[in-house]
Parts: structure tokens; sequence; C-alpha cells
């Protein structure tokens, strides 16, 4: 079983650099770093690498929010959650605005935890706010004098990194050594208030995610590891995304990037779940997201949500929603549907089969006789349709080139690709679907034309069934 890494949480005040810490710690750009205060509301986590060894870092929100609006109370909630699993924790404050009263309040808090305490004083960007650390008031605090740093410049952050390391070491807890932590990437997208967090949620198996009746609550991907039976999952909870021009004037550019960066993680997700409310009728931005997940890589599973809502159910009724799910969403034909409650738990704990099923079948392999005589049954059945480019199109190879996803290159005498009718493409795809599965992956099929080659004809097949 993979050991896991200790977790180590970044708290303070609200706009005292966290998420810049957190992102120069990690080496990536991966929290979301704004002047606007409350810019993480959930807790982020990555892994973070030092001396040879791993530690798991989660950024939190703020403390110092305001306590009457509920998802930012949700926000201080998370980084409590955060504290209480952490095995240490680091606590930054401002050396630009001195000790506040709030960070007081804070500190009381996470003494109360009696876990090991790592203080900063960051935006120490100059030799003058440097030796702001060593004033008087810190020096009467009973939680100790700061160690200065700057996470925008990175000064100091390997400093603290030895003192991070140092206490877990002290308190049993040490760094793990660099090991194969595989783990299948989950991402989980969907346009606004579908309902992600809150499958994430009831996946996770209590209230990890913030969730909210307002849309875009999730600003940007969030990365869980999840075991079970062995078996690491990473599930990727994301900002909902909205086609561009329906974004009112001035919306907020965090909204923008968090779009941004729910693109990024269906490049880098081994399988993405598409969620969407089947409460309500599919919308053009279901249809929108629908064709970019499908030019992606990802393996897909269709999550139709919110089913508990869904009234007078017969045993037909799964069916007629398939059926109209099929006819909105055709660029998805391939993926596998799942109707869930989050709310209930009704079949969340069935997608980490699927989640299997479809990651394994990125991984198909046909050897070459298999393709062979597979592309001579198909021409059998259904010989070449002629696109626009001259001459009738003569196949001359079929093989696989790639697997995650599977790749496939038609080999064709003509030297206009032309030659072939697109449709013929799709027709193969279906066939290799009908005969290997193939289930929730994505397949390409590409030509290359000008092959100086034998043509394969539908008489040259053989039973391969």
């Amino acid at each position: 079983m993979t050991i896991q890494p200790p977790k180590v949480v970044i708290v303070g005040r609200v706009n005292v650099g966290k998420s810049t810490l957190f992102n120069r710690l990690i080496e990536k750009q991966k929290s979301l770093v704004s002047k606007i205060p409350g810019t993480t509301r959930d807790r982020f986590e990555a892994d973070c690498l030092w001396r040879g060894k791993i530690i798991r870092l989660v950024d939190t929100g703020g403390f110092d929010v305001d306590k009457n609006i509920k998802i930012d109370e949700e926000a201080v909630d998370q980084a409590r959650l955060a504290i209480k699993e952490a095995d240490a924790i680091i606590f930054v404050v401002d050396l630009t605005t001195g000790l506040q009263q709030e960070d007081r309040k804070i500190a009381k808090e996470l003494m109360a935890s009696k876990k090991p305490i790592i203080l900063v004083g960051n935006k120490a960007d100059t030799v003058r706010i440097r030796a702001l650390s060593e004033e008087k008031e810190w020096h009467k605090w009973s939680i100790g004098t700061p160690l200065p740093i700057s996470a925008a410049r990175g000064s100091g952050t390997g400093d603290l990194l030895d003192k991070v390391f140092d206490a877990l070491e002290e308190a049993g807890n040490p760094p793990v050594e660099i090991q194969d932590m595989t783990a299948i990437r989950v991402a989980v997208l969907g346009r606004p208030n579908v309902g992600k967090s809150s499958l994430l949620n009831s996946v996770v198996g209590h209230h990890r995610f913030i969730t909210s009746d307002t849309a875009h609550t999730t600003r940007e991907p969030n990365d869980t590891m999840i075991h079970v039976d062995g078996k690491s999952y990473l599930f990727i909870d994301t900002a909902g995304m909205r086609k561009t021009a329906r974004m009112k004037a001035g919306e907020s550019e965090l909204e923008t990037a968090g779009v941004h960066r729910s693109l990024q993680a269906i490049k880098r997700a081994h399988v993405a779940i598409f969620v969407i409310d089947i409460s309500k009728s599919i919308q053009s931005q279901d249809k929108h997201l629908a064709g970019i997940i499908a030019e992606g890589k990802a393996s897909v599973i269709i999550v139709a949500n919110k089913w508990d809502l869904i009234p007078e159910k017969d045993p037909n009724t799964i069916n007629k929603y398939e059926e109209y799910i099929r006819a909105h969403l055709p660029h998805l034909d391939y993926a596998p549907i799942v109707f869930t409650s989050a709310l209930t738990g009704k079949r969340v704990q069935d997608l980490f089969n699927l989640i299997d099923e479809v990651y394994q079948n990125r991984f198909i392999q046909l050897d070459h006789r298999e393709t062979h005589a597979f592309i001579s049954k198909v021409i059998k059945k259904h010989l070449p349709s002629r696109g626009k480019g001259a001459g009738y199109p003569k196949v001359t190879s079929f093989k696989q080139t790639n697997v995650a996803p599977p790749v496939f290159r038609l080999g064709m005498k003509q030297k206009d690709k032309e030659a072939l009718n697109e449709t013929y493409l799709r027709y193969i795809e279906n066939q290799l679907r009908d005969k290997y599965g193939f289930d929730g992956t994505p397949i390409r099929v590409f030509v290359s034309a000008g092959e100086r080659k034998r043509t394969i004809t539908g008489e040259e097949y053989k039973d391969y069934d």
C-alpha cells in the first residue's frame, strides 16, 4: 500500500500571502493569487518535494472573513477541518502590517490543536522589512518570533522547509521518500451549479468541498487523493465553465482564470467525469463543454446528477433519460452514463468501478494480426466511402499506433486524404467499439495517404470472431 506523506496546512489572515507561498513551495502556479480578499475559499492540496522527500501541502482560505456570508464562513470551517487533519501547521503573518489582533486569535486556536506550528513572517522583500521580525511585539508574543520570508521572491523558503521537515521528524511524522505515488487522475467537470462539489463530497464520504447554490463557488481545480481498496484516485474539482459570451461585463478575472485552469485539468486527467443536472434540460453550455471534453484525451463518464428530483420514476424511466442524453450529447456517445444523487449518495460508489473500467480501456492494444483481420472484415461489410478526392479509396493498411487513448492509422493508396469520406472513419470507430469495447475512452483514427502497399480487400477476411 502506498505510504501517504504527512500533511502540512498553511493558515493565516486574509491576504497575508498564503496562496503565493503555497505556489512557491510546490513550484507551480496552482492556487489563484489575487489582491482580492477571500480569493481562496476552499482548501487545496499538492505535493512538495524537498531534500528528496515529500510532504503534502494544504492551502486554506483566510480566517478573518465576513462571518455573515455563509460561503466565507464555510471557508473557515474548511480551514479548521484541514488543521484537524494536519500533522504540522505553517502560520503566516504579514511583516508589513505588524502583529494584528486577528493574528492573536488565530494563534490561540492553533495552539489549542497541539500540532507543531512554524510561524513565518511573509512579504520580507527587503532588508528593512526582514528586520521587522525582530520588533518587540513579536518577542512578547507567546507563539514566538516569525521566520522572515518572501513568498513572492522565494527568499527564506528553503529555511522554512527545513524547519517544517525537522518539526515533522520530531513529531514522529517524517516526510516520505520519493516513490511511485501513481493515481488515476479524475477531473470532475460541468457547467456551474450542477452539483460537482456535492458529488465529490458524497464520493469522499464527508464534507470535503464547499457547496453552495451560488454559481462558481469553486473557482479553480482542487485536487484530493482518495484511496479505495488499495487503489489511489486523484479527484480534481473544477470551476463551472460557461461560454465567454455568457459572462457579464466586468465579471471577475478570477472566474476567467478558473475556467482556464479547468481546461488545463482536462488535459492532465486520465478520466473526465462530466456532470449534468438531469432535473433540468440539457443546455447549450452542457453541449459546448461536451464538445471540449470529446476533443481531449481523457476517458469519459457522464454523471446525470440530481436523479432524486425526478418524479414518478418507473422501470423504463432511466432508458428514456438515457435516450435523451444520447440525442443531445452525440460527441460523447461512447461514454457510460450513471444516474446519481449526490444528496442521497445513490449509485455514487458505482463510480469507482466505472473509473477503473474506462481507465483500463485506454490501454487496449491490438496487434497487427488483429487489426488486419478487423479491417478486412470491415471492408467486406462496407466498402470505403468515396469523398471529394479523385479515384476510389483503396485501403492498404490498418494499425494501432498508440494507447491512452487508442490511436489507429488507416493507410490509403490515394495521395489525397479527401478521397475517403470522413464518415467512413466514424464507421470504423463504431466497428472497433462493437468488437473490442473501448467503452468510455476516445478513439482516434487517422489517414495516412499515398502508401505503396497492396490493397486490402474484403476477400482476405478470415473469420476472427
